[in-house]
């Protein structure tokens, strides 16, 4: 009989570099669930209770408070192997502790967060589709749909999204509050190659014919006046201007 369905099991060693696990001292971890974000992309939950924030000593008692509804990602409990990525806000609310998945230059990290940034992610429209019934689907990083209603198809107004930029949106009710357009002058975070991590200003983006949008080359300014290359897929706008979130010092 043929294997179902992926693995339920993840040995330590293979694991993601950046999780916070003694390699050694076990032989298995635990494996995140199907979910909005890639394995090697995310962070399970017991592991962010039980490892990163010590909120428990074992698994088992990870599970206990995971299960009683007491760790919330974007505003709603999950299970025990959720995979919260890339600038999910993961709240407690007993501790009186937020913090939003953020990235560095070895992986992603918990970055504690105040009040006032607790209650809005920042998520990168990877693609657009046109539903059925007239609207336009935006696909954003996080695994997650915003509908936009269209009245017009002949004359979209209502449709002023391009893929790649990021909206700002409330995770308690869905709406979106702004966008933060990728282009010149924007400040932007690496999440991706050699240089992720890094967050500054776009200098410039190359214009290359016959080159995919995602693989154009952007120069990024940090505030020490250093100059980084990347691709465009491997940059996240987080402000115009100024930065719409807080981020962790670049070690």
């Amino acid at each position: 009989m043929g294997k179902k369905g992926q693995s339920k099991h993840l040995k330590r060693n293979p694991a993601p570099k950046f999780w916070t696990i003694h390699r050694k001292e076990f032989v298995w971890t635990v494996r995140p669930r199907p979910g909005p974000h890639a394995l090697k992309h995310s962070l399970p939950l017991t592991l962010i209770v039980k490892e990163m924030l010590g909120f428990a000593k074992t698994r088992s008692e990870a599970k206990t408070i995971i299960s009683q509804g007491k760790v919330l990602v974007d505003g709603k409990p999950r299970r025990e192997a959720y995979p919260a990525g890339l600038m999910d806000v993961i709240t407690i609310p007993e501790a009186k502790a937020t913090y939003r998945v953020l990235i560095d230059r070895k992986g992603l990290v918990l970055h504690p967060i105040k009040e006032d940034e607790a209650n809005f992610k920042l998520c990168r429209i990877e693609n657009k589709t046109v539903v059925a019934k007239g609207g336009v689907q935006l696909n954003l990083h996080d695994g997650t749909n915003k509908l936009i209603p269209i009245a017009d198809l002949k004359n979209p107004t209502e449709d002023e999204y391009t893929t790649l930029n990021v909206i700002k949106v409330n995770i308690h009710d869905r709406e979106v509050l702004d966008q933060i357009r990728l282009a010149k002058d924007t400040i932007a975070l690496i999440i991706g190659g050699k240089n992720r991590g890094i967050h500054g200003k776009i200098v410039d983006i190359e214009e290359a014919a016959g080159t995919k949008h995602r693989s154009l080359l952007a120069t990024i300014e940090d505030n020490a006046g250093k100059r980084f290359q990347t691709i465009l897929n491997f940059i996240f706008p987080i402000g115009e201007g100024e930065k719409a979130i807080s981020l962790p010092e670049v070690k």
